[in-house]
């Protein structure tokens, strides 16, 4: 068995950056004999429980996260109304 655990994947619920099924994944995982694998979709935890139940039948851990950004202020409030900021202020939360 590998030691080794994908901890940032992004599958196919991440819409023009995943492109793995989860059926896919799992016969994958299996033939390198990874104990498990995370899933990090960009904004979404459409595919959750689709990954979590496929991993759990074969007998590997699933980890679920979740790739989303944070950022100061409101998308709804109209450009230059607010001061501009630097990339300073963004984050990268996991």
């Amino acid at each position: 068995m590998s030691d080794f655990v994908h901890l940032h994947l992004h599958t196919e619920w991440s819409l023009l950056d995943g492109a793995i099924r989860i059926e896919d994944l799992t016969k994958r995982l299996i033939e390198y004999e990874m104990p498990g694998c995370a899933i990090t979709d960009h904004g979404t935890l459409y595919g959750i429980i689709h990954f979590y139940t496929k991993l759990k039948e074969v007998g590997l851990k699933p980890i679920i996260g979740c790739e989303f950004y944070v950022a100061e202020g409101s998308r709804l409030r109209k450009k230059g109304r607010e001061k501009r900021r630097s990339r300073d202020t963004f984050s990268f939360a996991c």
